[in-house]
């Protein structure tokens, strides 16, 4: 089966897919494209509400991106207490928190600049 074509903005359509399958919360995009010196092109962030569910979450954006495009993370952090775990695709990194985790560290105002787009999780 021919994979479909890779590039940043398809990418993060299936990594919040992935979050959505498992009813990730506060699903947001931040379009980092336009800001000069930014790590990536797209951060996308959610969380749950369990350790069980940052597993799932983590497990069905892995599963969604390899089905659809055979891409595995450059680099992954995190999954050992999962409290915040990070998946590095280069261009687009996810970052799977705990609740209380992701309210510590508000890593959505360190880039307030970028453009934001919400999503909700399938019900």
């Amino acid at each position: 089966m021919a994979k479909k074509k890779n590039n940043s903005e398809s990418l993060s359509k299936f990594v919040i897919k992935g979050m959505q399958e498992k009813k990730g919360k506060r699903i947001i995009s931040l379009n980092l494209k336009n800001i000069e010196n930014s790590v990536a092109e797209y951060f996308i962030i959610c969380h749950g509400t369990s350790r069980p569910q940052v597993d799932a979450i983590t497990k069905a954006v892995l599963e969604t991106v390899d089905k659809e495009t055979g891409i595995d993370p450059w680099h992954k952090e995190g999954r050992e207490n999962a409290e915040w775990i990070l998946l590095d695709y280069v261009d687009v990194v996810v970052h799977i928190f705990q609740e209380e985790t992701r309210l510590f560290f508000q890593l959505e105002k360190l880039w307030a600049d970028a453009t934001v787009e919400t999503y909700e999780s399938e019900e």
